[in-house]
């Protein structure tokens, strides 16, 4: 009986990611004593989490992906978008990186995250597109352009307004950067990645909403012209489809590549928040709701991140995004289902 119960309970501390249609896992390294490459794929298997992102091309990675079900988003650091911009040097890419691994389920190719031309990031600014139209032309003429599709991953700081959201739109300051991005997008029928965090949007909120933040809003708390929305994460994704809209890219999809809340380090910060966001967020997305400038579909999406990173920058709660510690312990029981 003692065995039993004991199974019981470890099995109640399992992440059940069964029926993982929708929802991946973004797999950062930025930790000290984080699992090997090999282990991390074996825990995503067992898991049963069947899509990944990582942030540059980590070959003991790829290589323990082969011959698995996970679909990937494979990422290109921001330092190394520059020398993408060489139409030679991104087939080398395609070929060492894509092509080298048949058996590995690549989704997209993310060049660049967050690049911003207003801050320490703009430096890539200029390379971006020129390495998207590369890569894409690498990856058509490898055959694999049906499979594989170009993007970079944007996020919520390009926005200069955001509320309501169909006033979303991009910083004017921005525009000469992203609108060129979002044509060559719409042209291409490829998706805009987005890292969408409700959190940052809760602390920089001045009514500090909470329940509105973590999808515990007992109703409406914003109406739009008619489109009721009670909760952030949904605010925020109509207001980046506003702001593509607006640069011709009305008809591109927007895959949410990173999201989550920390579990300590700051304001709103707790196991128990984070708790409640990833289990309201996996199960609206993975419902058919959508959101309502978008009803009606499942809403592809990345939570961030698989476990804790010690060695990330900037404030404290960046160190506690973690769905799991380094150990691989969880610190929440999460269900797709």
């Amino acid at each position: 009986m003692a065995s039993k119960l004991l199974l019981l309970g470890l099995l109640a501390n399992l992440l059940v990611f069964t029926d993982a249609e929708s929802v991946g896992v973004c797999n950062g390294r930025l930790g000290d004593n984080l699992p090997s490459e090999q282990d991390v794929v074996a825990f995503y298997k067992n898991n049963g989490i069947t899509k990944m992102r990582i942030y540059d091309p980590n070959q003991a990675t790829l290589q323990a992906l082969k011959g698995t079900n996970i679909e990937l988003i494979i990422g290109v650091p921001n330092d190394a978008i520059e020398s993408l911009t060489n139409l030679q040097v991104a087939k080398r890419w395609i070929r060492d990186y894509i092509q080298n691994y048949p058996d590995v389920r690549f989704k997209y190719i993310v060049v660049g995250n967050e690049i911003d031309p207003n801050n320490e990031s703009r430096k890539y600014a200029n390379f971006v597109l020129p390495a998207m139209r590369n890569l894409h032309y690498a990856i058509t003429d490898a055959g694999l352009g049906n499979k594989i599709k170009v993007s970079t991953a944007t996020y919520t700081g390009l926005l200069g307004r955001s509320y309501p959201p169909s006033s979303g739109a991009f910083r004017d300051n921005v525009r000469g950067f992203i609108e060129p991005i979002i044509i060559f997008l719409a042209k291409n029928n490829l998706p805009m990645l987005a890292n969408i965090y409700p959190y940052f949007g809760y602390l920089g909120d001045p009514n500090a909403n909470l329940p509105y933040a973590l999808f515990t809003a007992p109703g409406t708390v914003v109406n739009d012209n008619g489109r009721q929305y009670s909760n952030l994460f949904d605010a925020m994704l109509d207001a980046h489809y506003a702001a593509q809209a607006r640069l011709g890219g009305e008809n591109v999809k927007i895959v949410v590549s990173e999201t989550g809340w920390p579990s300590a380090g700051g304001r709103g910060a707790s196991v128990q928040n984070a708790r409640t966001y990833y289990t309201n967020l996996i199960r609206h997305v993975k419902g058919t709701t959508g959101t309502p400038t978008k009803p009606g579909r499942c809403i592809e999406t990345y939570l961030f991140a698989m476990f804790d990173e010690n060695r990330k920058d900037g404030a404290e709660t960046e160190k506690h995004f973690g769905i799991f510690s380094p150990n691989k312990q969880p610190k929440y029981r999460l269900s797709l289902n």
